[in-house]
């Protein structure tokens, strides 16, 4: 079992300053922990995360760039960029707290770098986190760094054609 160290933080803010509830570390941090340990067992397999895609009523969510996604993505992902997630955005396209989402990102695959750069934190990572503060309870993970040219996932895009 993975052990998580928790470290609260507390701002110096000048004087008269109130602090931003919207801009706490200490709740993200928290949130965070609360998923590791789910995380962790929604992660899901090249074969499985194929066929829950294919199951009516689930959701594949693209949190890329919309440049990046428009040239390739997963066959049949919606986008929506992380910067634009809020309640609103996500409502529009996933039709309830309780529907299945499942996660991509660029660390998931290899051997494309132009339309899937890897990055230091995978987005999969804040996209679960944030995902799951704003309620969603059904979210899953594609696990593993694959290669673009022998997966068995399609995909779809400009760069397609």
């Amino acid at each position: 079992m993975k052990v998580l160290r928790l470290f609260l933080c507390t701002a110096t803010l000048a004087a008269g300053e109130a602090p931003n509830p919207q801009i706490d570390i200490n709740k993200f941090a928290i949130l965070t922990q609360e998923v590791a340990q789910l995380r962790d067992s929604r992660r899901l397999a090249e074969d499985d995360f194929i066929r829950l895609a294919a199951e009516p009523g689930t959701i594949v969510l693209d949190a890329r760039s919309r440049e990046k996604y428009d040239q390739l993505h997963v066959k049949g992902a919606v986008h929506l960029n992380f910067s634009d997630f809020n309640e609103e955005s996500l409502r529009r396209i996933i039709p309830t707290k309780t529907t299945r989402v499942l996660i991509y990102c660029n660390n998931n695959f290899e051997g494309e770098p132009k339309f899937f750069t890897g990055k230091v934190v995978a987005l999969n990572i804040p996209t679960f986190i944030t995902l799951h503060g704003h309620g969603y309870t059904n979210v899953h993970e594609l696990g593993p760094l694959l290669d673009i040219k022998t997966t068995k996932i399609p995909f779809a895009g400009k760069s397609m054609k």
